[in-house]
């Protein structure tokens, strides 16, 4: 009989501290719990800045594009470089703003990157507490 990971319950994970336990979700308990607002979630700035930079390959992507812009720009053809060599530069920093909204999106769409982030300590999944 094969077990697969969308049919076990919710399970705390272990914790030292007297804060709520974060829970090891199934992927499918997660993408229908969070719009339905049933859990509270905790995302590491600084971890999910480095996780999205390196998941969307911003380095790969800005590179490229800062070295063909100043190619260009310095060819005679500024124009067309200036506008490459601004979108390199400005893609780390956008990247890097809005870094915990990126991963809660890949996260709710990619079984795989919400189970890294969990691994990683990026995101922690609390119940919410009943309000009163």
């Amino acid at each position: 009989m094969m077990h697969s990971s969308a049919t076990k319950p919710a399970q705390p994970a272990p914790q030292s501290d007297q804060a709520a336990p974060h829970l090891l979700l199934p992927h499918d308990e997660f993408r229908s719990g969070v719009p339905a607002g049933r859990f509270e979630l905790i995302v590491n700035p600084e971890r999910a800045q480095r996780y999205v930079k390196h998941r969307l390959f911003v380095v790969g992507i800005s590179l490229p594009l800062l070295g063909i812009g100043a190619a260009l720009a310095l060819s005679g053809y500024v124009w067309f470089g200036l506008p490459l060599v601004l979108v390199g530069m400005l893609l780390h920093r956008v990247v890097k703003a809005h870094a915990t909204r990126i991963l809660l999106h890949l996260a709710l769409n990619d079984a795989k990157t919400y189970f890294e982030a969990m691994e990683f300590a990026i995101l922690e999944v609390r119940l919410r507490e009943p309000r009163r």
